[in-house]
């Protein structure tokens, strides 16, 4: 049976992940912060631990819960976005917040896992086209822009770390009605994973380190 693994399924896209991937018959294993989260994830059949990604001790501890795992996909779902108007400066708890939650937390939590990948694995970071600098248009939220930039930085010295036994790749999931994207996006979250699932099935190891839309076309970094 293969293996997914889901940092931050506590709703929105993580959580449709898990629900996507127990319906085609995969083992899960996702993280969530709350106990309201992890027994809504025991109950669509996963098995839930408890991580907050923004707290080091709390990632410290990741490694050994997960001692003999190997995972044929890994999904870095976990972020966090505080909205702003033009050049606005941020606070330094927002910085701190958002850094943490969008950069840190992958460069703590996803080498521990190097030697849990199985043969063939793949690895999606799920970033968003706001952190595109090539592709960009706009200065709104400029601090989750930074934030979503340095982080497909992350996912890329990771796809030339692991190169030899996964394919790496960042994602835009587009615009998708959650609590982040708000009601009035163009996606539902059962669309996007369904593209983005599409996409991670048919990867090859000449995608790795790439920048994708959850429909597979090619984001400029």
């Amino acid at each position: 049976m293969p293996h997914v693994l889901i940092i931050g399924a506590s709703r929105g896209i993580g959580a449709e992940f898990v629900r996507q991937y127990r319906a085609e018959g995969w083992q899960v294993t996702a993280t969530a912060r709350s106990d309201d989260a992890l027994a809504a994830l025991r109950g669509l059949g996963a098995t839930a631990l408890a991580l907050d990604v923004t707290n080091a001790e709390s990632t410290s501890r990741l490694a050994w819960q997960l001692d003999g795992a190997a995972f044929d996909v890994i999904l870095n779902v976990a972020g966090v976005l505080k909205r702003q108007a033009g050049l606005e400066p941020p606070t330094d708890a927002d910085f701190d917040h958002t850094m943490h939650a969008n950069v840190l937390a992958p460069m703590r939590v996803l080498p521990q896992l190097a030697d849990m990948l199985a043969p063939g694995a793949k690895l999606a970071l799920i970033s968003s086209k706001m952190g595109s600098i090539g592709a960009r248009a706009s200065t709104s939220s400029w601090l989750y822009r930074a934030s979503k930039a340095a982080a497909n930085s992350v996912l890329k010295d990771i796809s030339l770390e692991w190169a030899a036994k996964a394919t790496c790749v960042s994602f835009h999931p587009g615009w998708v009605r959650t609590d982040m994207g708000g009601e009035g996006a163009d996606l539902t979250a059962e669309q996007s994973v369904t593209g983005m699932r599409g996409v991670i099935a048919a990867l090859t190891p000449k995608d790795n380190g790439r920048f994708l839309n959850y429909d597979g076309s090619a984001i400029d970094w």
